[in-house]
């Protein structure tokens, strides 16, 4: 799944060359996507808009429409946005022409994306926590976020009511970097794991959008150009791999029905925990 390294590629990549453009026509291949309004009037009150700025939350894209409106875009699993790409994609659930005659495609294999136009972009986005990489997220507020939540602090960092965007990878990849094992309950952190892992977050979130997202299976920019954020992670998706720091082999378990990759020498897992962790066979 996109996540917000992934959404926000995606934003500073679109908003230079939508900003000020008109939409001129909508196609709905998926009209199912369109969770509000109905899709016949999603796309009439669409038509003659212009994009005056585009925003992310969490892992939403906001695009605030010169109507006062917001078109608010989730691409869930398997979604992209890809502009004026040459390339023919049996995928595409959603098209959006603009008055310069480019063309914007939501393409989307397993259609679980959704979209939104709505006066109020909060009734869709109003839940979501703080954003990790803002100013209001401190190591304070993190702190306080764990004190009394028994759950698993990896099932924590998922919440997006919680807090917003961090998704299965970079949770991963965060406590990996904080050596804090993803099953430890959060409200049982230290201090200085506390504050590791605040600087953990901030630093695979940061180091993700500088390099374009994560391509870990089909995510795209939107030229189409895959992103190498993954090239730099430490533990996802390398079940059996040596640590890159103990040597140890990479592990993957089952937790609240994600698959969790861990190194459990470096991330101080418990034998009570490691035996309670349900393993994956791939």
């Amino acid at each position: 799944m996109p996540e917000l390294p992934e959404i926000e590629t995606i934003r500073r990549e679109l908003l230079p060359k939508i900003i000020g453009r008109r939409f001129a026509g909508v196609s709905l291949n998926w009209p199912k996507a369109v969770r509000q309004p109905a899709a016949e009037e999603f796309r009439r009150r669409l038509v003659g808009q212009a994009i005056c700025g585009l925003e992310r939350r969490g892992k939403y894209l906001i695009f605030h429409l010169s109507s006062g409106e917001a078109l608010i875009l989730h691409l869930r699993m398997s979604g992209l946005l890809l502009l004026n790409y040459p390339e023919p994609d049996r995928h595409i659930r959603a098209s959006f022409c603009f008055d310069d005659g480019s063309r914007l495609i939501f393409s989307d294999p397993r259609k679980l994306g959704a979209m939104w136009l709505v006066n109020d972009e909060d009734s869709v986005v109003g839940g979501l926590g703080p954003e990790p990489l803002g100013t209001s997220f401190t190591p304070q507020f993190l702190g306080e976020l764990l004190r009394g939540r028994s759950a698993p602090i990896k099932a924590v960092l998922l919440d997006q009511r919680l807090i917003a965007g961090i998704g299965n990878i970079y949770a991963d990849e965060a406590l990996f970097r904080a050596q804090i094992h993803p099953q430890k309950s959060a409200r049982d952190l230290s201090e200085d794991e506390v504050r590791r892992l605040y600087a953990a977050i901030r630093e695979v979130l940061e180091s993700g959008i500088a390099h374009k997202g994560a391509t870990m299976r089909n995510f795209r920019r939107p030229n189409g150009q895959r992103g190498d954020a993954h090239c730099f992670f430490k533990v996802p998706r390398g079940k059996g791999r040596p640590c890159p720091v103990c040597g140890t082999p990479i592990e993957r378990i089952a937790l609240r029905g994600r698959g969790t990759y861990f190194c459990p020498r470096c991330q101080g897992g418990s034998l009570t925990a490691m035996l309670s962790a349900t393993p994956l066979t791939s």
